[in-house]
């Protein structure tokens, strides 16, 4: 059972957040996650329980009212998934001393480690075993008290990797980036923004910036660039096709990716995408993996059912014009996995028919419907 909003320990700061996050004032994705996690993290130091179950349900809770405050801000269910998961993974670290999660092999790990070896003796087994006991009814606060150390060091985790996520997904730029290439990008993207600096360090090349209309996004990516003393120039929308013949690559961001390698995107990445595949011009997308969302697109005519200020579209000085038509300003635009090669994380580099098993890894089951 739920408890309720009052009774959640933290209620202030979960009730804070959902304020923000409804009025918008928290924008972005990492800022949005980083919230989600510091607001987590103080949940767990000040929650009671005496079993594991109660302790998840409170954060599912949590979870839950976040979530539903905003919820075309996939990146807040997407933190409170992986920290439940990191909270499963740790308790049955310290009670069953991680023997199952040792022969957990994915396909990546494979790879890079080559076939499992089986563990040898019995007592490197038991190293980092935490005494736990559940529902004791001498001392209800010993389970919490052993595990709230080990807890925090997991949350901990989630906060490190996102606050490194810029450097983690642009330390190999100079690999996917080349001299005198000509890449494209369109809105401004900090990720894409950090990756291109990097690649700017090893590479002389020249990034065609799309200034994506009506939010303009474009001008502040191409002023950034420059002052990085990158080759840029700024383009209207509307010139995209006809320059893609030029370019040798494009670079997108992602708002979120979701389990069928598709992702959502600022509004003009789909009119970006399209003409790359029209000139089998190579699409990657820069993204935390943060952002891989265990959904599927489920709203095809609009990207994400999320539409911005319509006035900048059409203004209402039109007059009689305004009356007699709808104005719609989607913010997102839907990118189909058939149209993007190569997603790059702070996990390395995947193609889109992976992601789901990384969605598999990162999150569990239980917890996709928070």
């Amino acid at each position: 059972m739920a408890p309720e909003p009052q009774n959640i320990p933290g209620h202030r700061a979960v009730e804070t957040l959902v304020a923000k996050l409804r009025r918008r004032q928290v924008v972005g994705s990492r800022e949005a996650a980083l919230e989600t996690a510091i607001v987590l993290r103080q949940v767990v130091s000040k929650a009671r329980f005496t079993n594991i179950q109660q302790l998840i349900t409170v954060i599912r809770e949590v979870g839950r009212r976040l979530a539903e405050a905003q919820p075309k801000e996939h990146s807040v269910g997407n933190t409170v998934r992986r920290v439940l998961h990191n909270v499963r993974e740790e308790y049955n670290s310290a009670t069953k001393g991680s023997a199952a999660s040792r022969n957990v092999y994915s396909i990546g790990k494979f790879v890079l480690q080559g076939q499992p070896r089986k563990q040898s003796g019995g007592a490197a087994k038991s190293d980092g075993r935490i005494t736990l006991k559940e529902n004791d009814p001498d001392d209800q606060d010993s389970f919490a008290r052993a595990l709230k150390p080990v807890l925090m060091e997991a949350i901990q985790d989630v906060l490190d990797e996102l606050e490194t996520v810029y450097d983690n997904v642009s330390k190999n730029a100079k690999d996917h980036v080349h001299s005198d290439e000509i890449i494209l990008t369109i809105g401004h993207s900090k990720t894409v923004e950090a990756f291109l600096k990097s690649a700017g360090h090893y590479r002389n090349y020249t990034v065609i910036v799309a200034e994506t209309a009506p939010s303009y996004q474009g001008h502040e990516m191409a002023r950034s660039l420059s002052a990085a003393g990158i080759s840029t120039f700024l383009v209207p929308d509307s010139s995209i096709f006809a320059i893609m013949s030029r370019v040798n690559k494009v670079i997108l961001g992602a708002h979120a990716i979701l389990a069928n390698g598709g992702l959502f995107a600022i509004s003009g990445a789909l009119l970006a995408a399209t003409a790359a595949r029209a000139h089998s011009t190579p699409v990657v997308v820069c993204a935390g993996q943060f952002k891989l969302t265990p959904l599927w697109n489920l709203y095809h005519e609009y990207g994400a059912l999320d539409f911005a200020d319509p006035s900048s579209v059409l203004g209402f000085e039109e007059g009689k014009l305004v009356e007699r038509v709808d104005v719609v300003n989607p913010y997102y635009d839907y990118v189909g996995p058939e149209l993007v090669d190569v997603f790059i994380t702070n996990d390395g580099d995947h193609p889109p028919s992976s992601v789901y098993r990384l969605i598999k890894e990162t999150y569990d089951d239980d917890d996709h419907e928070l």
